[in-house]
């Protein structure tokens, strides 16, 4: 019997698994990488697009300077100097003359005021003795002027105030020196003040007799405009009611009363 002879099996070389493993590691890794590239370039230029570049700025036209004319300061105001009181001393202040002691036989002069719905010139005339007591004056300064400087035959102007025009309008006399003013103590009269009383007075009156009027009235703006009475102590103190006239004033108002 014809035996076959049996071909040896030949085997076939068995496939290098850690081979395949690597090179399929490999390539995976290089696509990984590829796509991380892909996507950094990607995410780079999302980012690069996304930084808007600055707006470049129009140029304005510069308009053209305005000059401001220089502020000017306001000139300084001149303040003209007020001389003196002509009544000055320097132990009695603005007014000492008035109060110092007098020469034998001499005379000074005054001016009082009020208003003539009051008591005019007129009524003063019709006075009895054409005379009257001076009372109802409630300011220190003109107290003081009527009680420690008006004597027994001083002259005074009689000038009517608040009234339209005001002006000197007569002479008086004094008749009697200053003695209380009664009128300061009576409950009833505008006068009245409390803090006066009969034993420690406060307030004066003086007697006035009417001697004649003047030719014409000097009025307040005839005294304004005259340079021989630019200090008058009528001007420079008006709110009193009794000031000082130097024997110069009281020859200038006679003047402007004659002219």
């Amino acid at each position: 019997m014809k035996t076959r002879a049996k071909k040896a099996a030949v085997k076939k070389p068995a496939p290098k698994k850690a081979a395949s493993k690597t090179a399929a590691s490999k390539k995976a890794a290089s696509k990984k990488a590829a796509l991380q590239k892909a996507a950094a370039s990607k995410k780079a230029a999302l980012q690069k697009a996304a930084v808007k570049k600055p707006t470049a700025k129009k140029a304005v036209a510069k308009k053209p300077a305005v000059t401001k004319p220089p502020i000017r300061k306001p000139a300084a105001r001149v303040t003209e100097e007020v001389p003196p009181s002509q009544f000055a001393t320097p132990e009695g202040g603005p007014w000492g003359k008035c109060f110092l002691p007098r020469t034998i036989g001499e005379k000074r002069y005054w001016l009082v005021k009020s208003e003539p719905e009051t008591f005019g010139w007129a009524d003063l005339v019709r006075a009895p003795n054409q005379t009257t007591h001076w009372d109802g004056v409630r300011n220190h300064a003109a107290r003081n002027f009527l009680r420690d400087g008006m004597r027994h035959g001083d002259l005074v102007f009689f000038y009517h105030s608040s009234t339209e025009p005001s002006a000197i309008v007569g002479i008086c006399e004094v008749q009697r020196e200053a003695y209380p003013d009664h009128t300061a103590l009576d409950p009833a009269h505008p006068g009245y003040d409390p803090d006066s009383s009969p034993a420690k007075p406060t307030w004066f009156m003086v007697d006035l007799r009417a001697v004649e009027p003047l030719p014409t009235p000097v009025t307040l703006a005839m005294i304004k405009k005259a340079k021989a009475l630019a200090q008058m102590a009528l001007l420079r103190i008006g709110r009193l009611s009794v000031t000082p006239v130097t024997p110069a004033e009281w020859q200038a108002i006679l003047a402007l009363s004659r002219a």
